[in-house]
């Protein structure tokens, strides 16, 4: 059971709970800092005094005082008028992070919210409440308002939720969880739904998965380099030294770990000189990735423990800007950069394989070629999938299109970099997948010799074409191996691929 006080949640905490169902709990040492957040919300309330969020409208209403009588209905016309999401609904994991996220930014004490708020959103997780929550909506400036917005109204009894498999009415699913809907009170609604969860549930997920990739990727890397028959001499020690980049030195560290003991790359380094840049510069280029990958980490997880709606309860509550999305923006289009580039190294490995002048290995590595066209088009669905990447890859926080009568005036659109940006992460896995077919084919045609590259191949479970076939579901498979990071662990039984 995972235990959240609002200041050690990482990466790994986050898909344990949204993608594994790993259970949580309020840890003790935090409750004393959300009830003494609640007091002064309470002592501003006795007092009538005027404060953004308690007592007034919001956005450009910030100067509209709202009667003491309607003070409760304002938190509740929030979180109904601001459920106003459209498209698909967001994936399950998604949502589930963005809960668990919020419950730990409410934890720590700055947005004058009661206990019973944060523990309804913590039995909602361990019950398998998980609200329905459209695609777009959010310009990631006051926060992820509409879609989290789509949660608070499951909270109170509204909306929709998928509960047991099924989709019903918020309030069913609450009642046949055991839970009961909160009764939104002063300050609440707007603590629910003013903060940064659902991009930074995207980005925890995607950072997540990029590791996933990158093991991955050094592994079928590894496979081209022996079916390419490429020399290991780049990657010795000394040239990264000399420029002692971190992530380029351990990329390089690992890939001499997979071709260890490999015959084919021995003999290349006493007959080649040098290989083409996406074998030669793998360390260079995948190190890069890795550093930027490592930032972004670090971005993330100061995002999902940090207090993120307004105004933020000190002693006294202070109007703010934590809400803004610009930290998840720009590090979610930085990794976007980062993978779309991943995938176009990869491609051109794999164009490399299926063409004879290059590989000097059968023509679309199919020996039959002619009547067999072999594995010509796996490299156009990569060819197509880096193509949709590269549009993909346009920072969405290049833009600002500003809100609420622009009051709202410079929005960081993070919420849309996160779900661009979790679209290339599928999209290279797909990339990486077609890269293990080519590279197993031609290893099974030219030879293979290095007992990690063994290792990936029995792994990878795919045996030599001698006749075309339908290379799709092939293809899926390995997409699947690779999610489930089956390949990744069988390697590891013998190399350590941490990054």
């Amino acid at each position: 059971m995972l235990e959240i006080n609002g200041e050690n949640l990482t990466v790994e905490d986050v898909v344990r709970v949204a993608r594994f169902g790993e259970r949580v709990k309020i840890s003790e040492s935090s409750i004393r800092k959300v009830k003494r957040s609640r007091d002064v919300v309470e002592r501003i309330l006795k007092e009538e005094r005027v404060v953004y969020g308690i007592n007034t409208g919001l956005g450009e209403l910030v100067n509209v005082r709202i009667p003491k009588k309607d003070l409760k209905n304002l938190q509740i016309n929030l979180i109904r008028s601001h459920s106003s999401g459209v498209g698909d609904f967001l994936s399950e994991e998604v949502v589930r992070a963005a809960m668990l996220i919020r419950a730990n930014s409410l934890l720590k004490g700055f947005s004058g919210v009661r206990l019973e708020i944060i523990e309804t959103l913590i039995s909602m997780l361990n019950s398998g409440v998980t609200p329905l929550v459209p695609k777009f909506g959010s310009v990631g400036a006051s926060g992820d308002l509409a879609p989290l917005a789509h949660v608070a109204l499951v909270m109170i009894g509204e909306g929709y939720a998928k509960f047991q498999g099924e989709i019903m009415d918020g309030k069913m699913a609450m009642e046949k969880a055991g839970i009961k809907p909160v009764e939104i009170q002063e300050r609440e609604g707007l603590a629910l739904l003013n903060g940064t969860a659902m991009m930074a549930a995207h980005a925890a997920i995607a950072v997540y998965d990029s590791y996933n990739i990158m093991k991955n990727a050094l592994i079928s890397a590894a496979m081209s380099f022996e079916a390419l028959k490429a020399t290991d001499g780049a990657l010795d020690e000394r040239i990264m030294r000399a420029r002692p980049h971190p992530g380029q030195i351990r990329i390089a560290k690992i890939l001499r770990e997979l071709l260890k003991d490999s015959e084919i790359v021995e003999r290349a380094r006493a007959e080649k000189v040098q290989d083409a840049y996406t074998l030669r510069c793998t360390p260079q280029v995948y190190g890069a990735i890795l550093d930027t990958l490592n930032h972004v980490r670090d971005v993330v997880e100061r995002e999902i423990n940090s207090a993120t709606d307004n105004p933020l309860i000190f002693d006294e509550p202070i109007s703010g800007g934590n809400f803004h999305g610009e930290p998840i923006a720009l590090a979610m289009d930085f990794l976007a950069i980062a993978l779309t580039d991943m995938g176009n190294m990869i491609e051109r490995r794999i164009a490399r394989l299926v063409d004879s002048k290059l590989s000097n290995l059968p023509p679309f590595l199919i020996e039959n070629s002619g009547t067999n066209s072999g594995l010509m088009i796996p490299q156009y669905t990569a060819a197509a999938l880096c193509n949709r990447n590269k549009i993909l890859s346009y920072p969405a926080s290049a833009d600002s299109i500003p809100t609420s009568a622009n009051q709202e005036d410079h929005v960081s659109m993070g919420m849309n970099s996160a779900i661009k940006l979790r679209e290339i992460v599928d999209n290279v896995k797909y990339i990486v997948a077609i890269e293990y077919l080519c590279a197993n084919q031609a290893l099974h045609i030219g030879g293979f010799s290095a007992p990690a590259i063994q290792r990936a191949m029995r792994a990878l479970g795919v045996e030599k074409f001698e006749v075309d076939t339908v290379y799709s579901p092939i293809i899926e498979r390995i997409k699947r191996k690779i999610d489930s990071e089956e390949i990744v662990r069988s390697v590891e039984e013998k190399i350590n691929l941490s990054l």
